[in-house]
This record gives structure tokens, sequence and C-alpha cells, in this order.
């Protein structure tokens, strides 16, 4: 395995799939570009004013002219990236619900743990996220666990950094949000990575926030079946069912929080 690079702002490009964002994207975009010099937003074929709001701003927009899922924009934004020479690549969603002021935490994760995609779990009020979204989230947790061979936390996170090597990888099957959880099952088997979770800030729209988030393209009932349909069948087909879930129960999730122990006035001067 190619030794990982230390990782900045200079060569981790930020990579937001969008569909019909044009209530947040502008300030996801820029939040992006505050911490990245690269921006990759991916336009799915929206019928709005998304891919014109992102042409506006420094960002690279690569457009879809249809519809053509979350994994397909994955995909084409990591190509981007790998082409311009990138080493590493963040993921967020185009909706608002990640702080880009996270990034810099995935990223010392990265230099900390090398060999790991790192994760943005959302651990922190995560009280704010509805019960069946967090139903959700165990459930996904148990079975791409045992596809990985390891535990892990908030599998469905769509705030990530993928190195390189990550990116590089050919035929990860699955489409939708399918790919996000294939792709983890993948760079375990293929590359011996692991997954290291940060923890974040669960965003969602509450009663008299002024943060408002257009509805999720996730429906929890047809596409966690998916991704349980998928992933039961990449369990299966990979064989030795209870030496995987032995070594799945054997590795604990790995959570890298440096500001854990960080005092509070000065977690506030970083902006936590």
């Amino acid at each position: 395995m190619a030794e990982q690079p230390i990782l900045h702002r200079g060569n981790v490009a930020a990579v937001i799939p969008a569909l019909n964002e044009e209530l947040r994207i502008a300030e996801v975009v820029a939040g992006a570009l505050a911490q990245c010099d690269l921006v990759i937003v991916v336009d799915d074929g929206s019928d709005d004013a998304t891919a014109s709001i992102v042409a506006a701003t420094p960002a690279v927009l690569l457009r879809h002219p249809q519809r053509m899922g979350k994994g397909r924009a994955l995909r084409d934004g990591f190509a981007e990236a790998l082409r311009r020479g990138m080493a590493a690549v963040v993921t967020m969603d185009g909706d608002g619900q990640h702080d880009a002021r996270d990034i810099p935490r995935l990223v010392a994760a990265a230099n900390a743990h090398p060999g790991n995609i790192v994760n943005g779990a959302r651990l922190r009020k995560r009280s704010t996220q509805p019960w069946y979204r967090r139903i959700g989230n165990d459930f996904g947790d148990w079975g791409i666990a045992w596809g990985c061979g390891f535990r892990l936390v908030d599998s469905q996170s769509g705030q990530r950094l993928y190195p390189a090597q990550v990116l590089a990888l050919r035929d990860v099957p699955g489409e939708g949000f399918v790919f996000e959880a294939q792709i983890l099952i993948s760079a375990a088997r293929e590359l011996g990575f692991g997954v290291v979770s940060v923890p974040v800030e669960t965003r969602y729209a509450e009663a008299g926030s002024p943060l408002q988030f257009r509805k999720s393209h996730f429906r929890l009932f047809r596409d966690l079946s998916r991704i349980t349909t998928h992933v039961v069948g990449q369990v299966l087909g990979h064989g030795r069912l209870l030496d995987a879930y032995r070594r799945k129960r054997g590795r604990a999730p790995v959570i890298f929080d440096r500001d854990a122990a960080m005092p509070d006035e000065q977690r506030q001067r970083a902006g936590q």
C-alpha cells in the first residue's frame, strides 16, 4: 500500500453531490471553500437553480443531464478529484446538514490514522435526530459491520474522508445510497482499510430553529431495505459467516476526538 501523504486543504478536495439544493447550496459551497482549495459539486440532474448558483462560485461544477443517483455522483466527483491530483476527498451533502468546519477534524483524524476511511459520525446532539433515523442507523451499522469485519458507528453518514487509494477502487458495486455502504466493505476487503469515526453534530430541522433543510432524499424503509439486501448478499457471498461475525465482534469502533479533552474556552476559539 502506498504511503499516505500528509493531508491538508491543498490536497483534500470537497466533493458535494447535489440534487435540487437551491435552498442551501450557496452556503454549503462557501463553507467548503473556506476549508478546501478545491470544491467539486456534482449536480445530479437538478431541475431547480442548483447548477446556476454553483456556476457563480469558484467551485468546479459537473452536471448530469438526468438523475443518475448518489453513487454515480460520488464516482464522478472522485474521478475528477483524482484527475486533479488530490490525495483525498471529503464528501458533504448539499442540503446543509454537514458543517464544513468539521473538515479539519476529519483531516486531522486521517493524518493520525492513515490507512482508514474517516467517518463524520453524528454523535453530538444525537437527540435531535428523528427516532426512526436512529433506529435505521443502528440497524445499518450492525449489518455493514458484518460485511466489513469490524464494528463502526453511523455507517450511513454522508460526511466522510476517503484517501486516494479508496477513490481509485474499481468496480465498486451498488448505486444510490447502497454505494456508500459498499465502498466501506470494498475498502476493508480489498485494501485492508478500517474506519475511524470523528464525532460531529447532528443537524436536523427543529421547531424554532433558524436552520431550514429540504426533505431528505433518503427514504428510510426503501433505502434501508436496499442497503440491507445488498449487504446480506455481500456477507453470504463472502462465506464463513461465523468467522466474519467473530471478527466483527472482536474489533471495537475506533473514535478519534482530539477536542474531547479541550477546555470549553479553547474549543470556542477553535470554532467547535
